[in-house]
C-alpha cells in the first residue's frame, strides 16, 4: 500500500481508534497520530517506525507484524490477547509531533489520566520523553519509572521509537521497552544474578 501526498494530506486532524483490550496490563501511549498512521487506522504504521521491531526484539509479542499497510486482525488480536493497550497522548493527526502546541499536549495528558482511571492498566508507558515534559509539567523529567503514578498505574517514559529519533537503536527501544513490560507481568522478571542469590 502507498500514499500520494496528496493523500497523506487529506488525513491531517484525523483520529486512529485506540487498540486496547478489556483488562489491559501494559499500555502504550505515542505523542499522536502520524498521517500514514490515520491513513492506514493503524498506530505506529509509517514503514520506518521502529515501534513493532522493538517490541519482537524484546520478546513483547511473538513476531513482527506487517504493519505499514495496517494491523491485520490477527495481529490486533496478538495485542489485545497479550494484555497490550496503544493509545495517543493526543488524537489528532499531523505530519510531526512538534506541529503540537503545549496546550494541546497538556489537554491530551488531562484526557490521559480519565482514560487510564477508566481502563485501570498495571502499566502506562508514554512514548516520548519530550512529549511527557510539555504535558505533564515535568520539564526535568527523565526518561525510566517516573515517581508519580498517572491515575493508579504505574508510569513509565521510553523513547519515541520514530526514525528522527535516529540515535536509538532498534536494540537500545527494545531495552527500553522491556522495562516496563516486565513491571507490568507482560515479560517474566530478570533471574537474579548468581552473586545476588541467597546462599543456603
Amino acid at each position: 500500500m502507498g500514499f500520494t501526498r496528496a493523500e497523506l494530506e487529506s488525513y491531517r486532524g484525523a483520529s486512529v481508534d485506540d487498540l486496547m483490550p478489556e483488562h489491559p496490563r501494559l499500555v502504550f501511549v505515542g505523542i499522536n497520530p502520524g498521517l500514514w498512521t490515520a491513513a492506514t487506522g493503524s498506530h505506529f504504521a509509517y514503514p520506518g517506525n521502529r515501534f513493532y521491531p522493538a517490541l519482537a526484539a524484546a520478546g513483547i509479542i511473538p513476531r513482527l507484524p506487517e504493519f505499514a499497510n495496517g494491523l491485520s486482525e490477527a495481529d490486533q488480536r496478538m495485542f489485545l490477547d497479550a494484555g497490550i493497550g496503544i493509545s495517543n497522548l493526543v488524537h489528532r493527526a499531523t505530519a510531526r509531533a512538534d506541529e503540537l502546541d503545549r496546550a494541546e499536549l497538556r489537554e491530551g495528558a488531562a484526557r490521559l489520566a480519565d482514560d487510564v482511571a477508566r481502563w485501570r492498566p498495571h502499566v502506562v508507558a508514554i512514548v516520548g520523553l519530550t512529549a511527557y515534559r510539555q504535558g505533564f509539567d515535568r520539564p526535568k523529567a527523565r526518561a525510566g519509572k517516573q515517581d508519580e503514578p498517572i491515575a493508579d498505574a504505574a508510569l513509565w517514559v521510553v523513547p519515541n521509537p520514530s526514525g528522527l529519533n535516529a540515535h536509538a537503536t532498534v536494540a537500545d527501544l527494545a531495552r527500553a521497552y522491556a522495562e516496563p513490560a516486565r513491571a507490568a507481568g507482560v515479560l517474566p522478571e530478570r533471574p537474579e544474578p548468581a552473586s545476588e542469590r541467597p546462599v543456603d
